[in-house]
């Protein structure tokens, strides 16, 4: 699954902001502009009507990325900023807050643009204008991506473009439906993404070079690789930079185990001895192929078990259905292809199968994706349970991943209840 479908899958699955403990790192580069941080929505120069839609979208105070890039984005004169931090940490809203901010209702012309990689990822960010800007009346949004038309000759009056790089190319210079002269915000997000995919960095880089000299450039991203910081320092003059170390999955509280098994037939037959022993919140099981999780799907299914199935094939708005209703407690079992190995925080979830172990295309071990898919139990601190299941060929990966991570994998037999039964305690 690609970086955009990913970051999509996490937009339409966060029920709530993700907590970091790191501090908000800043790398100024103009020493003579105050730095300020803020604790309640309150402090900010907001308008009333956006203090009403932040508060219905369920924000009672900025998170911590919010705290410190909401009063650089709207202070005077404004500031150029590059921010980089994980998904689910309030970027978005942070960046819509700044746009409704700036923009003049009474104007009828577009005053901001914002540039998302991806269609699906641009009707998002939309989504949250809407929501956040409810009670501003005169403010409207246009889309400028695929399926969305414009005459040449037509002048748009709506304050907010949102669009795709390679549309909103077409809208300014060949279409000529909006004056980029009088635009006094530039908002570009996911700017990693648009770096992973061609010709995205070099479309966006093209309307900024036709943007006037006192527009606000700010540059969201999830990573700051270098080709990042290349593409950003291209984009924004002056900026200040301010990044949130991501949160790093560790294997201190999980408890892991395997069994060495023959053949699906007998790693179904573990994978109930685990369900007769021990009590489960909720699982999920990882599988390496669609056939293997298909199977395992009908047969626990046969055997009564409330299972929900998660592979590649979905679309996008199917998966996050599927992660909600598994979330919502509606099945037990969520058993996935490694297409969610990432970012999916249930807090339920105590016990992680391994049907089988993840492997690279030179059969080697996936430490990443194996760090990942065990790493959704024993989050927020509490202890979890891995299990996997190897195939006696395959045992030496188990010692490889022990090496790595410098863990303890702990052999079990398939058939002994009473080894099972003692990890309850």
């Amino acid at each position: 699954v690609d970086s955009a479908e990913t970051s999509l899958l996490n937009k339409l699955i966060r029920t709530s902001l993700v907590e970091s403990s790191h501090r908000v790192e800043i790398l100024q580069q103009d020493p003579s502009s105050p730095l300020f941080s803020v604790k309640t929505f309150e402090e900010l120069p907001l308008k009333k009507e956006l203090l009403q839609g932040i508060y219905m979208m369920g924000f009672n105070r900025p998170s911590k990325i919010q705290e410190t890039a909401l009063p650089i984005m709207l202070a005077y004169p404004p500031q150029n900023l590059i921010a980089q931090s994980q998904s689910g940490t309030g970027k978005t809203a942070a960046f819509v807050l700044a746009m409704l901010s700036r923009v003049n209702a009474a104007e009828k012309y577009p005053q901001c643009l914002c540039l998302a990689p991806t269609y699906e990822l641009a009707l998002q960010i939309g989504h949250v204008i809407e929501k956040i800007g409810r009670f501003c009346a005169d403010i409207t949004v246009m889309y400028a991506v695929r399926g969305n038309r414009v005459l040449q000759g037509t002048t748009l009056q709506e304050q907010i473009v949102i669009g795709t790089p390679g549309t909103m190319l077409d809208w300014c210079f060949k279409r000529r439906v909006m004056d980029l002269k009088k635009i006094n915000m530039f908002v570009l997000d996911e700017a990693d993404i648009m770096i992973d995919t061609q010709g995205l960095s070099c479309q966006s880089i093209r309307i900024q070079r036709a943007l006037p000299q006192g527009c606000q450039m700010l540059l969201f991203s999830a990573t700051f690789k270098e080709t990042v910081r290349a593409f950003a320092m291209q984009i924004v003059s002056n900026p200040i930079m301010i990044k949130l170390r991501e949160e790093e999955l560790t294997l201190s509280n999980i408890r892991q185990y395997f069994f060495v098994c023959r053949s699906w037939e007998e790693k179904y037959r573990a994978l109930c001895n685990i369900y007769g022993s021990i009590t489960i919140g909720q699982a999920m099981i990882f599988c390496q192929t669609r056939r293997s999780a298909d199977w395992l799907s009908v047969e626990m299914s046969q055997d009564g078990h409330q299972v929900a199935i998660l592979t590649a094939e979905l679309t996008v708005a199917q998966r996050a259905d599927v992660i909600q209703r598994f979330r919502d407690g509606k099945e037990k079992v969520l058993i996935a292809t490694n297409v969610c190995a990432r970012g999916i925080d249930v807090q339920q979830v105590t016990i992680v199968v391994n049907f089988s172990l993840p492997t690279n295309q030179r059969s080697e071990p996936d430490f990443e994706t194996y760090l990942h898919r065990i790493g959704r139990t024993g989050r927020f601190g509490k202890r979890g349970v891995a299990f996997s299941m190897v195939e006696s060929q395959n045992v030496g990966l188990v010692q490889m991943i022990e090496e790595h991570f410098q863990t303890k994998i702990k052999q079990l037999d398939p058939d002994d209840m009473d080894e099972l039964e003692k990890l309850e305690n």
